[in-house]
C-alpha cells in the first residue's frame, strides 16, 4: 500500500457498479468514466485516527480507485487552516464541521456542502464534581478551557443559546491542564478526550459531563465540502468523492478489526502515540455518529434538515451569522448523494 500522502492510480472499469448491501449511490445514473484517472485532495481535521477510518479504508481498499478516482489524504492538524486551505487551493476537498463551513460561507466564501458524514454532535464540557461543577449554570465565572480555531465557534454558540458565561482560556488540544486541575471544565470529544480521560485513571462518578446534543444543541460535524467552482468544473468527482468515502465507511462498520487495523497502520505512520484500544472506542462511536441507530434521527451521508435550521438559529443568535442561509444553497448533497 502507498502512504498516505501519496497517490493511488488505477482506471475505474466502466459501467462498473457497487453493489454493497445497503450502500450509498450517486446521481440517477452512473457517470461516465474518464479514459485516465481524475486526481483529487481531501484534507482531513486532524491526524492519523479513527476519526477517518472510512477513509483510509478507501483509500486501502482502492474504493476511490475503482470509481476513477486518483486520491491524496492530507492531514490535518493544529497547523493547518481547512478553509483557508481550500479558498487557496492547497486542497480541494475537505472535512468541515456544520458550525465551521456556516460561519465561512456568511464571511463570503463560497463553500459547498456535498455530503454529510456526522450527523451528531460529539461535542461535551466535562467539569469537576468535587469542585462544584454539577450543573451547566455552575460553569457561570468558572475557569474552563476550550479549543480554540475552528473548534470554538460550537462551544461558543453553545454557552451563549444556554446562557452561561464562563472564564474561557484556550485549550491547546490537551487535557493536562484540567487533569492537573488548573481549570474547572474542559472541552472534549465523546470519541476522543472523553474516553481518554478514563484511560488516564479517571472514574466516570468523578465527572459531570455535558454533552451538547442533550441540550437541542446537534451542530453537525464531519461534512465533505469544496468550492462551488470545483463542483461546476468537476461533478462528477465530487459525487465519486462522496460515493466512495460513504463505502469506506460502510465497510469499516462490517469489518471493524480490519478497520483498526488499516487506522493503526496509518497512527504508526504519522508517529502518532496512541494506542489500539483508544483507537477502537473511536471508531465505535464515530460508527454510531455515521450511522442512526434508528431510521427516523438521519439519513446516512444527508444533512438533516431540521439539525441544520438549528444550527442556523443558534449561529445567529449567537452572533456568528447574519442571516438564514436556505440549505438548497449551500448543499448538493442531493446531487450527490442518493439514499438507497
Amino acid at each position: 500500500m502507498t502512504r498516505l500522502v501519496q497517490p493511488l492510480r488505477s482506471v475505474f472499469l466502466a459501467g462498473a457498479l457497487w453493489s454493497l448491501g445497503g450502500s450509498l449511490a450517486v446521481g440517477a445514473a452512473e457517470p461516465a468514466v474518464p479514459s485516465k484517472p481524475e486526481s483529487a485532495t481531501l484534507m482531513l481535521l486532524w491526524t492519523p485516527q479513527s476519526q477517518f477510518a472510512g477513509y483510509y479504508v478507501a483509500l486501502e481498499k482502492g474504493f476511490f480507485r475503482k470509481r476513477g478516482l486518483e486520491v491524496t489524504l492530507l492531514r490535518g492538524g493544529p497547523d493547518r487552516d481547512q478553509v483557508q486551505d481550500l479558498k487557496e487551493g492547497r486542497t480541494e476537498f475537505t472535512l468541515l464541521w456544520l458550525p465551521t463551513a456556516l460561519s465561512a460561507r456568511a464571511q463570503g466564501e463560497p463553500i459547498l456542502h456535498l455530503g454529510q458524514v456526522v450527523n451528531r454532535s460529539n461535542l461535551a464540557i466535562v467539569g469537576w464534581k468535587d469542585r462544584g461543577v454539577q450543573s451547566l449554570k455552575d460553569l457561570d465565572g468558572r475557569r474552563v478551557s476550550i479549543w480554540g480555531g475552528s473548534f470554538r465557534p460550537a462551544f461558543t454558540t453553545f454557552f451563549r443559546a444556554q446562557g452561561v458565561k464562563p472564564d474561557i482560556l484556550t485549550q491547546n488540544f490537551s487535557i493536562n491542564l484540567f487533569l492537573l486541575r488548573g481549570v474547572d471544565a474542559c472541552s472534549v470529544m465523546r470519541y476522543n478526550e472523553y474516553h481518554m480521560l478514563y484511560q488516564c485513571g479517571v472514574e466516570r462518578h468523578e465527572l459531570t459531563t455535558f454533552f451538547l446534543s442533550d441540550y437541542d444543541c446537534p451542530l453537525p460535524e464531519d461534512g465533505l465540502y469544496c468550492m462551488e467552482k470545483t463542483f461546476r468544473e468537476r461533478p462528477a468527482v465530487c459525487r465519486a468523492l462522496v460515493e466512495a468515502s460513504m463505502e469506506g465507511w460502510r465497510y469499516a462498520a462490517e469489518h471493524r478489526e480490519e478497520a483498526l487495523d488499516i487506522v493503526m497502520k496509518q497512527v504508526r505512520q504519522g508517529h502518532i502515540p496512541a494506542n489500539r484500544s483508544h483507537m477502537r472506542w473511536m471508531l465505535d462511536t464515530m460508527i454510531d455518529s455515521i450511522f442512526p441507530a434508528r431510521p427516523s434521527d438521519w439519513q446516512v451521508g444527508l444533512l438533516n434538515r431540521e439539525a441544520y435550521q438549528k444550527t442556523v438559529a443558534i449561529l445567529k443568535q449567537a452572533g456568528l451569522i447574519r442571516k438564514e442561509l436556505p440549505l438548497d444553497s449551500f448543499s448538493v448533497q442531493e446531487d450527490c448523494v442518493r439514499a438507497p
